[in-house]
Formats: C-alpha cells, structure tokens, sequence
C-alpha cells in the first residue's frame, strides 16, 4: 500500500529581503563598496550585488539603525 498525499502541502513563507545599506559619505571603504554595488547591478552580476550589500552590513563603523530593514 502506499502513502499518497491527497492534499497539497502548505505554501512557503519567504520574508521580504533587507533593504539596502547606506553607505557612510566620508568613509573611503563604504564609498568604494558602494561604487562596486552599483558597477555590479549596471553588469547585472546581483551575486557582487548581494556580497557588497554584506560587506557594507558588516562593516563596523556602521550604525545599528542602518542595519535594520524596511
């Protein structure tokens, strides 16, 4: 005999992604990440997008206000 679900699994809840950092304006290394974030999303390449977005998260200076998401 088998085990055959006759009803459909329950959906998948998926929260909604953080908002991107900001970078600090008199900060050299947020500066740079963020001119990077911003060749990366010209190229399309969302991967270099979502890894400057953390290393700007990640980046210590950085205030816990502007970690927080939408």
């Amino acid at each position: 005999m088998s085990n055959a679900r006759t009803t459909m699994t329950p959906p998948v809840y998926v929260s909604l992604p953080l908002a991107p950092p900001k970078p600090t304006e008199d900060c050299g290394v947020c500066m740079a990440l963020a001119k990077q974030r911003a060749e990366a999303e010209t190229k399309g390449d969302f991967s270099r997008v979502a890894d400057c977005n953390i290393e700007l998260r990640n980046h210590s200076h950085l205030r816990a206000t502007d970690r927080k998401s939408v």
